[in-house]
């Protein structure tokens, strides 16, 4: 339909051109002028086609078929109307048309223009994929790129098997084209099988790759921006001053030879100025600055002398322009007065309407002017005996003034005077200090180890004497322990020495027993009872023997009767010798 379209364009102009041909000849004066032709000359580019006028000339003789553009005006792409299967964008107002689009392996139909357009996903930031879903069974990735290549370069097609495929374009600008085709009907050659029929849908895909590319021109722009920013600040920003140097004697030299100078004062006090707030005054340099601020202070009376200069020059130049002003002022009441003359009657009825009112008019000109500087001088007459009676006013009240503040300046005077004492005080104190410091220093120098050593060795001596302390606390300690043990083993021994002699006893009493068969009446007769505690003693034995038919040991009778009265066993040691076991239970046996 295009193509058709295409040659029924060209047959019109062609035959424009043969009824041009025939109008000059009939009547070679006759010409038809173009309205518009830059106009005529983009259709005539769009076709491919050498841009002619009317009458078969060129009108763009640098016209490049091979190109297919011209200067101002785009080139041919296949989106263009009329070349491509999709035209330029079309403006909302207007309803959108859309035809049959013939490609060489298939044919797309456009949708229904009464349906609602298709919906798509919101635009991801720098979308240059697309989804295109609906595709024909038997459609290949050569269709593909058939249909959708004249939207612009791709540079990656990924096609699944279930009918969908993902393209992504070079531009971002190309995916708006590719979404021109969502809602055609796609049909492969003249075949009507449902394997090669689908329709259409494309939608904008998220890729990592677009949103990656889209990140780094982000990126670049505001790197770009950050620049363009900090130039501009940079270009406005005012310039630094110079680093002022540090102190040394040859700089200090420098600076005052530059105080002296008139033309290099300024520079030189801003440097005097800075080093005096960094603190580079001191001691030793004190009165190298006394000498630059001296320089300084010389300049007070040049200021004041060039300052009064100054106001001479002023009074002088305003002196000139009041005399100029008055001379000017005589000049224009002169010319005034001419032509006050003039309109008198005696030479005014002489001259013709024109030239009185020429006259009349000059008259007013010159009488605003002369009235203009009149007021001018008048107002600078003002101002100089405002300015008198301002001095003697001033002169009135300095005297009341200085009546008033004798006493606030007399005040002052003996502020200032106890500050400067202040001040001298905290200097000679200031000196004190430094000199026992430079005394300080000089003795360290001397010996500088010397109290560091003094103080190690008091702390060796604190020490000493902690552990001095300490020492002898133990060895009371150990002392009072000492005679502990000292009495336990007394104690000891004699335990051992009275078992020993129990030992002893027991032994013999067993030797008795075995070798003696005396009755029991010789051996109480040999060792009668003396007393009424052995008698105790003896009944309480023969008890505990009788209550035990076996026999008991010595240890064992010792060990109860201690249990009944400690006071018995200091005799039961020595009364088993008198009367041994053996003969007890035999005794106990017959009683």
């Amino acid at each position: 339909m295009s193509r058709n379209f295409k040659w029924l364009w060209v047959y019109e102009i062609g035959i424009a051109a043969d009824n041009s041909r025939t109008l000059n000849v009939d009547s070679t004066a006759m010409t038809l002028p173009m309205s518009d032709p830059t106009a005529w000359a983009t259709a005539m580019n769009n076709l491919g086609m050498a841009p002619l006028g009317i009458a078969g000339q060129p009108i763009l003789p640098d016209f490049d078929p091979a190109l297919g553009m011209m200067t101002g005006i785009p080139p041919i792409t296949p989106m263009m109307p009329g070349l491509g299967i999709v035209p330029p964008p079309i403006p909302p107002d207007m309803p959108v048309v859309k035809e049959i689009i013939h490609c060489k392996s298939c044919t797309l139909f456009p949708p229904n223009p009464n349906l609602p357009p298709p919906a798509t996903r919101e635009r991801p930031p720098g979308c240059k994929t697309v989804f295109v879903g609906g595709l024909p069974e038997n459609g290949t990735e050569q269709i593909i790129v058939e249909v959708f290549e004249q939207c612009g370069e791709i540079i990656a097609i990924r096609k699944s098997k279930k009918n969908f495929c993902h393209i992504r374009f070079a531009e971002e600008y190309m995916v708006d084209k590719a979404l021109y085709l969502s809602g055609y009907r796609i049909r492969l050659g003249s075949s009507t099988d449902k394997k090669d029929t689908g329709r259409l849908h494309v939608d904008f895909a998220q890729a990592r790759d677009d949103l990656y590319e889209w990140e780094c021109k982000q990126r670049m722009l505001a790197r770009e921006e950050r620049h363009r920013r900090r130039m501009e600040e940079e270009r406005l920003r005012p310039p630094s001053p110079p680093p002022v140097v540090h102190y040394s004697d040859h700089e200090c030299s420098i600076v005052a030879e530059k105080l002296k100078d008139d033309s290099k004062f300024s520079e030189a006090v801003q440097t005097l100025l800075t080093w005096i707030e960094r603190g580079e005054v001191n001691r030793r340099s004190a009165n190298n600055f006394y000498s630059m601020i001296q320089s300084a202070n010389s300049h007070v009376r040049r200021l004041v002398n060039e300052k009064a200069a100054h106001e001479k020059d002023m009074e002088e130049a305003k002196e000139k322009f009041k005399q100029a002003l008055s001379g000017i002022l005589i000049q224009f009441e002169q010319i005034v007065a001419v032509y006050h003359s003039a309109s008198k009657q005696k030479a005014w009825d002489h001259f013709t309407k024109a030239q009185r009112k020429n006259i009349s008019v000059w008259c007013k000109q010159a009488e605003e002017i002369r009235n203009i500087h009149n007021d001018e001088l008048m107002g600078i007459r003002r101002e100089e005996e405002m300015e008198m009676s301002d001095d003697e006013i001033e002169e009135t009240t300095e005297t009341k003034e200085t009546e008033e503040s004798a006493l606030v300046s007399q005040a002052e005077a003996l502020k200032e005077e106890n500050d400067s004492l202040r001040w001298q005080l905290d200097a000679y104190r200031n000196e004190v200090e430094l000199l026992k410091q430079e005394q300080g220093k000089a003795h360290r120098e001397d010996d500088p180890n010397k109290e560091q050593q003094l103080k190690l060795l008091q702390q060796a001596l604190q020490g000493m004497q902690q552990h001095l302390l300490k020492v002898q606390e133990e060895y009371k300690r150990k002392e009072a322990e000492l005679e502990k043990i000292k009495d336990d083993k007394l104690q000891v021994e004699k335990m051992l020495e009275n078992l020993k002699e129990k030992e002893s006893c027991a032994s013999r009493l067993c030797a008795s027993s075995q070798d003696s068969d005396y009755p029991l009446e010789k051996t109480l007769n040999s060792c009668p009872i003396k007393s009424e505690r052995e008698a105790l003693l003896v009944g309480i034995i023969s008890t505990f023997l009788h209550v035990h038919p076996f026999g008991a040991s010595i240890e064992y009778i010792c060990s109860y009767l201690h249990r009944l009265d400690n006071k018995l066993i200091s005799w039961a040691g020595s009364f088993p010798e008198c009367y041994p076991v053996g003969e007890l239970t035999k005794h106990q046996e017959q009683g």
